[in-house]
């Protein structure tokens, strides 16, 4: 038997991939080249481990991560990380007259996700891999992702996020494994793209499968050469709209169909790969699936698979209709993320009927047999009517997902509570053994020790090793240093630094200059009503009177930082967005107010600028109203890296507070169980009379004070608030409701902070050291032990 030939030693592979990636000698090639060389070098690190860990995860009990974002942010740095090659990168980009932090700026951020649900997805597979967990995730492997962001005169302007136009190392096409993703009027090939995920302190390399789209006849050269030059890319193009764009515009009928089209395409394509690994494993007798196979549904996106895989198992295997079904409901679990019944994903049957007649034909089927068990169980026909998977011309994915998983979990304690309350309490009354809580976790490798990397070194020399990167529960032993002012000090200089260096960022980035000395006071997340960013911007306008008008003078410096993108269809946030900047532009441009307080919207929010907002962050706003959001996660990031949090007793903020204590976040508003009874006499227009400061903020949308460039956007924001614009609840997310606490919450904690630098040090020391909860590795040990039932599996050394 040959022996093992050992892998290369990285620093001396750089070069001579950076030579055959540029054709230059490495010191004349650009960064971007010297970027695809080393990327490759990694890559060929871990090859052979790679290779080992998918045979090791093949032949096991294995879990499948269904989802349709994966938002991973850049790869390089993140690897080098997990591997331990940090210095070795440094120096052998220096040999070639660079430094390592310029060649990172060359790579784009992955552009396969949108926000928590993909970042979320990203840090599960990461903690998985540390972990030796076999989990492999699947989803899509997006052209252009979500969108790039541009603000143009303050609105948002969405542009093609090309991030893969150039090559890209860290995807690996394996054309021999494609499949053929059927629909009735078009068949598609599946071809897959592994992205290597590497874990800290562990050989084992885990996989994203990724899924793009290709014709079966890539050209129809007769065509082309009779001059029907169009009709020779017709079927192309469409094939290829399948894996263009993240999350296509669905308020049109085309844009639905499309989703739909995305969405079956990779669960088909996963399922059938998972079928032919089990028969090559274990036999063709697929009876057994579900003993070797789980899948994660991450949201309703996937939630397809669950008839396809009964089409699978029915039509091409040849399993009756009970024991496809006996698989089926043994084989996915399905995570919920979000407590709006009225959010949750529908269909229209056309969609179905015009892509997919078989799959059609089956859920009309699971419909059928749940009625028949609905009425076997004597539950009131309108009852079951609401909740059967087919009604009022749509099909009710939630539906599907709740009626066939063996498992049903929410994402935050309080957010499990709600959907066994509220939104799934039907399907918890009948199934009440299916339901647990995971709350949602982030990874502290890329969330902390890469992204921070000097807080990382002071709490490696306190700790004496670097075990907390993979056991962020022993940072606790670390709280009594909180009683020591050299390193409160020292903390204090940590986040100095960071505040430094993203201000340089920031400068380089989009041209804001921000004053260090500030409080950093940021909300990065996704744009949504439910978010409140507006109440954020209604306090910022409320705060520019205080100075401007009444002449306060006792006010600590802020600066206000912002990160969000809108749905491309959603046009009150794309005018909350317009709102933000507008202010912006008032506040920043005004002499007296912006030596004060300044707003900054970082443009085209993504991964990476997050990766230099948290470490630098003081004030973290998680300021959703109470019993909306399900989780949220950027909370935990912040937590780890030192930032207070100023938030409702909503989603995670709710276990924060459990774990800190209440004397060490800021908490305001309405909870959750209050907000029924207090809506009941809730009158918006008493609010804009009486609060403080509300009426003037609420005017100046509309008298001229910020100019929306005569979209009406203002009057329209002004107005939901208000009355509802004649046609909608006013006030829905109780802004208006909260404002008067949120307003004093925020003013004390600034002088908490400038008050008393210290006593702040020790809060933002308590919370990094109580941070330990919130780690994805514990998030998947919980599903790993208590829903998927696996086992760490290592390779050998």
């Amino acid at each position: 038997m040959n022996a093992k030939t050992p892998t290369p030693d990285f620093a001396s592979t750089v070069p001579g991939h950076v030579r055959g990636f540029s054709g230059a000698r490495p010191e004349n090639s650009t960064v971007k080249k010297f970027w695809t060389g080393m990327s490759a070098a990694v890559v060929d690190q871990l090859a052979e481990d790679w290779d080992a860990t998918k045979k090791a995860y093949a032949a096991t009990r294995q879990q499948a991560y269904f989802s349709a974002e994966f938002l991973q942010g850049r790869a390089l740095l993140n690897n080098l990380t997990n591997l331990g090659l940090v210095e070795d990168a440094v120096k052998v980009a220096q040999e070639n007259g660079l430094e390592l932090s310029d060649i990172m700026e060359a790579e784009h951020d992955a552009a396969l996700g949108n926000g928590g649900l993909g970042r979320l997805a990203a840090c599960f597979l990461d903690s998985a891999v540390t972990q030796d967990y076999p989990v492999t995730g699947y989803g899509l492997l997006y052209r252009y992702g979500l969108f790039r962001q541009e603000f143009v005169d303050g609105f948002q302007k969405e542009h093609p996020d090309a991030w893969k136009e150039s090559f890209y190392p860290f995807i690996v096409r394996r054309g021999s494994q494609q499949r053929i993703v059927c629909f009735d009027d078009m068949s598609v090939r599946a071809v897959p793209y592994d992205m290597p995920i590497t874990g800290y302190g562990t050989r084992n390399v885990g996989t994203l499968r990724l899924w793009d789209a290709k014709p079966i006849n890539e050209f129809d050269y007769d065509a082309f050469n009779h001059q029907r030059f169009t009709d020779a890319i017709l079927e192309r193009e469409a094939v290829h709209d399948l894996t263009r764009v993240l999350y296509p515009n669905d308020s049109s009928f085309a844009g639905k169909v499309l989703r739909v089209r995305q969405q079956y395409f990779f669960v088909s394509a996963s399922l059938q790969e998972m079928i032919d690994n089990y028969i090559a494993h274990h036999g063709d007798d697929l009876t057994g699936f579900h003993t070797y196979n789980s899948v994660q549904l991450n949201d309703t996106h996937p939630v397809l698979g669950i008839p396809e895989l009964m089409r699978l198992l029915m039509d091409e295997h040849g399993l009756g209709w009970e024991e496809a079904w006996e698989v089926t409901s043994a084989t996915f679990a399905y995570t919920n993320h979000t407590v709006l019944q009225e959010a949750l994903e529908t269909w229209d049957v056309a969609i179905f009927k015009q892509l997919f007649w078989r799959i059609w034909e089956i859920i009309v089927e699971i419909d059928r047999r749940y009625r028949l068990d609905m009425e076997a169980r004597g539950v009131a026909p309108e009852t079951a009517e609401h909740h059967a998977p087919v009604h009022d011309g749509q099909v009710h994915m939630a539906w599907i997902a709740a009626y066939a998983s063996y498992s049903i979990n929410g994402v935050a304690a309080l957010h499990t509570d709600i959907i066994k309350r509220d939104t799934l309490s039907f399907w918890h009354d009948l199934y009440p053994e299916k339901f647990n809580n995971k709350t949602n976790g982030v990874t502290p490798r890329r969330w902390l020790r890469m992204c921070n990397p000097k807080l990382s070194a002071l709490l490696d020399r306190l700790a004496g090793n670097d075990e907390w990167a993979t056991d962020l529960s022993k940072l606790t032993e670390l709280r009594h240093f909180a009683e020591d002012d050299s390193v409160m000090e020292e903390l204090q200089a940590i986040k100095a630094a960071n505040k430094a260096d993203f201000a340089a960022w920031l400068a380089d980035h989009q041209g804001d200059e921000i004053d260090t000395d500030s409080i950093f006071d940021t909300q990065i997340k996704r744009l949504h009503e439910y978010k409140r960013q507006l109440m954020n911007a209604l306090y910022i306008l409320d705060l520019y009177f205080r100075i401007k008008e009444d002449g306060e003078t006792d006010i600590p410096k802020r600066t206000f930082i912002f990160g969000a993108k809108a749905a491309p269809g959603y046009t009150r946030a794309k005018g909350i967005i317009k709102l933000i900047n507008a202010i912006g532009e008032v506040v920043n441009n005004d002499p007296q107010v912006s030596s004060v307080i300044r707003v900054v919207f970082v443009e085209n929010y993504n991964v990476s600028p997050a990766e230099r907002i948290i470490p630098a962050t003081d004030v973290s706003e998680q300021i959703s109203t109470a019993g909306k959001e399900a989780s949220g996660t950027s909370n935990m990031k912040f937590m780890m890296n030192g930032a207070l949090t100023l938030g409702t007793m909503d989603g995670a903020n709710v276990e924060i507070v459990d774990a800190v204590g209440e004397d060490n976040a800021y908490i305001f508003g309405a909870r959750e169980e209050q907000l029924p009874g207090l809506r009941e006499m809730y009158i918006p227009q008493a609010a804009y009379d009486q609060v403080p400061g509300l009426k003037r903020a609420l005017d100046a949308l509309v008298d001229g004070t910020l100019d929306d460039a005569g979209t009406g956007a203002f009057h329209d924001i002004r107005g939901s608030l208000l009355d509802g614009n004649g046609w909608e609840t006013p006030d829905l997310y109780y802004v208006l409701g909260d404002f008067a606490d949120y307003r004093d919450t925020r003013d004390r904690m600034a002088r908490d902070y400038e008050e008393d630098p210290l006593a702040w040090a020790r809060m933002c020391w308590t919370s990094i050291c109580e941070s330990g909860r919130f780690s994805s590795d514990r998030t998947i040990r919980d599903y790993a032990t208590e829903v998927w039932k696996i086992e760490p599996t290592p390779i050998s050394r």
